[in-house]
This record gives C-alpha cells, sequence and structure tokens, in this order.
C-alpha cells in the first residue's frame, strides 16, 4: 500500500516550516489556510504565504468557502521546485 502524501509530511520532508500545510497533487483546489506561515504544496513544489495578508492579497487566489488557484501554484512567483 503507498503512503498517502499529506501537506504536513512535505512541509516535513522539505524542511518548509508552515504551521499550516495543505497539499493536492494538481495544485488547484485546496482548503483555506488557517495559521501562518502557511504553505500549499502540489506534487513538484510549493509556495509559501509567510503572513496571512500575503495570503489574502495574493492576486493568483480565489478565496471563497474553498481556495482555488486557476493556473494551480506552479504558476505562481515564488514557487519553489522540488521534484522534476
Amino acid at each position: 500500500m503507498a503512503k498517502k502524501i499529506t501537506g504536513r509530511k512535505l512541509n516535513e520532508e522539505f524542511g518548509v516550516g508552515a504551521k499550516h500545510a495543505l497539499y493536492r497533487k494538481d495544485g488547484g483546489w485546496y482548503h483555506l489556510l488557517k495559521r501562518f506561515p502557511a504553505a500549499l504544496f502540489d506534487a513538484n513544489g510549493y509556495v509559501i504565504f509567510e503572513t496571512k495578508n500575503d495570503y489574502l492579497k495574493s492576486k493568483h487566489l480565489q478565496i471563497t468557502q474553498a481556495l482555488h488557484v486557476a493556473q494551480g501554484i506552479s504558476s505562481m512567483p515564488g514557487y519553489v521546485r522540488v521534484k522534476s
């Protein structure tokens, strides 16, 4: 059985240091971030939001009852690629 990938595990594996970390393979849809610094992970990397203000002001995020990233987090400035 394959290990389940989670934001928490990736946060630890890559030493990101986020207080709230979420994972979605395609990087397009997430639950809302609540604790900062926070990170969103996809299958190849991550993006960090140091503060709640950074998160709320990001033009790449559509924040409603959930979090949508139209082009995926890999299209965002500051995206860190960790897998090729």
